[in-house]
């Protein structure tokens, strides 16, 4: 290997790009399948809430996405009972009925052109920073992939059933990858599964991490160029997918043993 203790960051920013893009791969699994695992890491790592939340991907045909079906916990989320469901909720194929919060997505989907995944979720500690009605408040390393990227909507709309809830949701959120609700939850939307899911569980360590810190004094801000450095570093494709593999790792050998495996 050449001598890289004279390179300067950029460069050894550059040289760790392609080498990401050599060495790390994941499997090559089916839409349905990084769904049903998300699910499953999603509710290992505390974002259960009943049957409350929601994740969805874009289908194959326009206007159409798969969803979990209404009645099932992010536990029981198997490839195989995911519905494909059109934008007005109609289910297209599988059985049962999709949330009929999902309409919100329908709204995002329609805005955002580049987005493939959706994930809502009352995870505690991001509920509990909604509830106080207060933004994420972004200072951690780890968190920096969420800098400038959450936004905030400030009143809550009531249950999110509706088309106003739906245009509201997805006019506060704009261009972002995420929005904080206030008195409800998260809601995160990406171009892949694989980020969705990793943006998803970052938020809600980040909420977590905040409201430690505002217990024992004030947070201290980042240097907004070094935030939006470490954003774009953390939220590499590869990175995302490597993220991703890990956390499904430990969710396929947690189902092994329970014998009700996402991929099924």
């Amino acid at each position: 290997m050449n001598d890289t203790m004279h390179l300067e960051k950029a460069e050894l920013l550059a040289l760790a790009k392609q080498q990401m893009s050599t060495h790390l791969s994941m499997p090559n699994w089916t839409v349905q399948e990084k769904l049903a695992l998300s699910c499953r890491i999603l509710f290992a790592q505390g974002h259960d809430s009943g049957l409350a939340g929601q994740i969805t991907a874009r289908g194959e045909q326009e206007g159409s996405y798969y969803t979990q079906r209404l009645g099932l916990g992010f536990d029981e989320i198997t490839a195989s009972n995911l519905l494909l469901v059109n934008e007005d909720l109609s289910v297209l194929q599988g059985q049962g009925m999709a949330n009929p919060a999902n309409r919100f997505h329908s709204w995002i989907y329609r805005a955002r052109p580049d987005v493939r995944c959706i994930i809502h979720t009352h995870a505690p500690h991001l509920s509990a920073l909604a509830m106080l009605e207060r933004p994420l408040n972004v200072s951690h390393m780890d968190a920096c992939m969420l800098y400038e990227d959450v936004a905030f909507l400030a009143k809550w709309p009531g249950v999110p059933v509706g088309n106003e809830e739906g245009e509201l949701i997805s006019g506060v959120l704009g261009q972002r990858r995420a929005a904080l609700l206030a008195h409800h939850g998260i809601v995160v939307a990406c171009g892949s599964v694989e980020e969705a899911c990793m943006f998803a569980l970052q938020c809600e360590r980040a909420a977590r991490l905040q409201l430690l810190a505002e217990a024992a004094g004030e947070i201290q801000p980042l240097q907004p160029e070094l935030a939006r450095e470490a954003h774009d570093w953390i939220l590499q494709e590869k990175r995302s997918q490597a993220g991703f593999y890990y956390y499904a790792r430990r969710a396929l050998r947690e189902t092994a043993m329970a014998g009700n495996s996402p991929l099924a």
